[in-house]
């Protein structure tokens, strides 16, 4: 796969900012220490040179952040997508959450993303750069001039170790080589849970969710929950946002949330990546993803824009209630 660089990301941006194509960038950016990487906006060359990150954590996924970005110019907003973010761009399309005409989208191939926790934990102290050299990730410390080098395999982010696509299913210009769909294990996570009892279960997410701190970071960063009004910010709901009272209250926040995504859900693991206490809700999300396959057969949120999810659309083969009853008691 040919390997991408941030000057050549910049390059190209400088490029469409100066002809007009577009006249902001949707990219990621570098706070003061290389662990502090969020997604970005730049008008400027300056601050693309000065700003502009690209390198082995710009995991984020910059699709939800063009519903906003785009209401603040009548011209187009350029945005860097990988593979997977593109499948959240879809269905943010299908949901007409924002306009086409008004997206330049530049696909760029992925091989996979870092993940800071992990290199944190093993390094046990802040690190000043990280970079990705074939199988090996090598950071240099923050405070003393040595370096420490890991298999990329071992600090690899989740989702991406579960890849579904290194294909774009949507771009106006591709940087780089494309990729294929992937047979990748996603759902064994699932099966693991799915094989224990329901006590077992029960115990794994009552110490999975006794974590939460409700900062609904999940629910911000989720390109499927881009409701103007959050039940969770309604006072008058009864589950307003608030560190939970009891252990009740952070199980329903959870799974009220999968719940409301089933079916846009594109699996794109920004709930677990941006997550502080390191709970695995991408694990709620896939197993009604799996549920949906084994009822109605395969469906991908955002392979195709208008496409209608299972649970919206209505098929004359469709199994009754009492079979999809029958088929998920076997799991229950």
């Amino acid at each position: 796969m040919q390997e991408i660089t941030k000057d050549t990301l910049v390059k190209r941006a400088k490029e469409l900012l100066s002809d007009g194509t577009v006249d902001r960038v949707l990219g990621w950016k570098q706070g003061e220490l290389i662990d502090d990487v969020t997604p970005g906006v730049f008008t400027s060359e300056k601050q693309l040179d000065d700003e502009f990150y690209y390198g082995v954590f710009a995991g984020a996924n910059l699709s939800k952040y063009l519903i906003a970005e785009t209401q603040k110019t009548d011209k187009k907003v350029l945005v860097f997508l990988k593979p997977c973010d593109t499948y959240s761009f879809n269905q943010l399309l299908t949901e007409h959450r924002f306009e086409r005409k008004k997206v330049y989208a530049v696909g760029i191939p992925c091989d996979g993303m870092t993940d800071l926790g992990l290199v944190s934990d093993m390094l046990g102290e802040d690190i000043a750069s990280a970079k990705r050299d074939g199988e090996y990730v090598t950071v240099t410390y923050l405070f003393r001039d040595e370096c420490a080098s890991f298999p990329f395999s071992e600090v690899v982010a989740e989702r991406c170790a579960a890849c579904k696509s290194k294909k774009h299913v949507a771009y106006d210009e591709l940087i780089g080589d494309e990729g294929e769909v992937i047979d990748a294990p996603r759902f064994s996570g699932v099966e693991k849970l799915e094989a224990m009892t329901p006590d077992e279960r029960f115990e794994f997410w009552q110490g999975e969710l006794s974590r939460c701190i409700r900062c609904n970071a999940c629910r911000d960063v989720c390109p499927a929950c881009t409701c103007e009004k959050c039940v969770f910010d309604n006072p008058d709901s009864g589950i307003e946002s608030k560190a939970p009272s009891d252990s009740f209250e952070e199980k329903m926040f959870h799974i009220i949330r999968a719940l409301h995504v089933t079916g846009r859900c594109t699996d794109c693991g920004e709930c677990s990546r941006v997550c502080p206490q390191h709970i695995p809700l991408h694990l709620l999300n896939r197993k009604l993803i799996k549920d949906i396959n084994t009822s109605w057969g395969e469906y991908q949120a955002g392979a195709e824009v208008g496409s209608r999810a299972p649970l919206v659309d209505y098929k004359l083969d469709d199994p009754e209630a009492h079979e999809i009853l029958k088929e998920g008691g076997k799991n229950a």
